[in-house]
């Protein structure tokens, strides 16, 4: 009896979706926030649609100009990182001052000042892009009015004056030294304590609100330089 062999058919590979606008879209924009993030602003456009697997003019359909897709960026991978439920906590006169700083650098270490937040973030300011300006303006109208409340409360001082420049400086530092912690791990690859210590948030930050109020209590209840008269 003579055997047959048989030809096993070919298994075609099964057809590629097709994405959607909305899917597209998101793909385009998900994609240019890594790209950005890895190479900075002043990475080409062709380069991002070789990365994401797309002609560079259906890019170009979605986003017709590299502004406006970093604008989307910027409302996508940073402005959206804030949570307005901070402001609530923040004002909730039933919880402490160092017990709220702390949560909410806490929060704001781990949710906001992402991989891809701090990058985009430092690339922007190298590259005069108006990311960094931008959400300095945010922090500056949403955050640091209840942040200097806050601490003067912590301090006991009820004055609803203008922040002094010093009081400015003094928070500056605060809130730099939580960008630092990030840059630290996203940039330059450094791991905040050991491997086997605490999360950041529950050791860097509470020393870092600590030793931020101590200083403030010190900087509030200094006097007030002396004004010399010139004749």
């Amino acid at each position: 009896m003579k055997l047959v062999r048989v030809r096993p058919r070919p298994v075609e590979a099964p057809a590629k979706r097709r994405l959607s606008t909305t899917e597209r879209e998101r793909q385009i924009v998900d994609g240019a926030v890594q790209f950005f993030a890895r190479h900075g602003f002043e990475g080409q456009l062709r380069e991002l649609a070789a990365e994401i697997g797309i002609a560079h003019t259906l890019l170009y359909h979605y986003f017709p100009t590299k502004q406006a897709l970093i604008e989307r960026v910027y409302r996508d991978a940073v402005e959206a990182r804030w949570n307005p439920a901070w402001e609530a906590m923040l004002d909730d006169r039933r919880l402490a001052p160092e017990e709220k700083l702390t949560r909410f650098y806490s929060e704001y270490l781990r949710d906001t000042l992402t991989y891809d937040f701090v990058r985009l973030f430092i690339y922007s300011g190298l590259a005069k892009q108006t990311i960094d300006d931008r959400f300095f303006v945010l922090l500056r109208e949403r955050l640091f009015p209840r942040l200097i409340r806050e601490t003067r409360r912590q301090a006991g001082v009820t004055s609803r004056a203008r922040p002094s420049e010093r009081e400015l400086e003094l928070l500056i530092g605060l809130h730099g030294s939580i960008f630092y912690a990030a840059m630290r791990r996203h940039v330059y690859g450094q791991a905040i304590y050991s491997a086997e210590a605490p999360p950041p948030g529950d050791v860097y930050v509470r020393d870092r609100v600590r030793s931020y109020l101590l200083s403030a209590r010190a900087v509030l209840d200094a006097p007030a330089p002396r004004r010399v008269r010139i004749a």
